[in-house]
């Protein structure tokens, strides 16, 4: 091969690495978080995996941490753990996590027996992930966690496991911003 001819495979593989790239940050845009996803999932009956529907009225006007999640995920089931540790923490200062079940009832209620937690579950089966969706998760991946301040607007959003950390300096800017 001359010289012209690894210029050509260079800058050819530089043009096919820019496209994919280009084409991969398209897929996995993040779809901007609508405040109105909250006032939709806040009018929902949502039930317990024990079937019971939990009073989502008195959800308004706290600090809510949604908690995407399935038994099935790895990364869910580990920071699960540190939902608790946060939620015991902040239970006081008006702050409600939740979590949002992606999985059958039946499979919720027995992991919630092997793991039992201090905040509410809900079930969220298929529409879960619309509501993943319409809160900022574009590939509906898990765990999925979202900040919804006070006045219902959603302040943060992170796809992946979420530390401890990370979660208490959320609630600790969202706790001290100016209302």
């Amino acid at each position: 091969m001359n010289k012209r001819q690894w210029i050509l495979i260079v800058v050819c593989g530089f043009l096919a690495g820019a496209i994919g790239m280009g084409l991969a940050s398209y897929q996995f845009r993040t779809v901007a978080a609508s405040d109105s996803a909250v006032e939709n999932f806040l009018k929902q009956e949502l039930r317990s995996p024990d079937g019971e529907v939990l009073p989502t009225k008195t959800w308004r006007g706290k600090t809510l941490v949604l908690n995407f999640w399935a038994p099935w995920c790895p990364p869910c089931v580990e920071e699960m753990p540190e939902l608790v540790r946060v939620q015991e923490k902040y239970k006081t200062k008006n702050v409600l996590f939740v979590g949002i079940g992606v999985d059958s009832p039946s499979n919720i209620r027995q992991f919630l027996l092997k793991t039992p937690v201090n905040y509410p579950i809900v079930l969220g089966g298929l529409e879960g992930s619309n509501w993943a969706k319409s809160m900022g998760n574009p590939s509906s991946g898990l765990p999925f966690t979202v900040l919804i301040d006070e006045k219902g607007s959603i302040k943060r959003v992170k796809l992946g496991k979420i530390s401890e950390d990370e979660l208490s300096s959320w609630l600790d800017s969202a706790i001290l911003s100016p209302k």
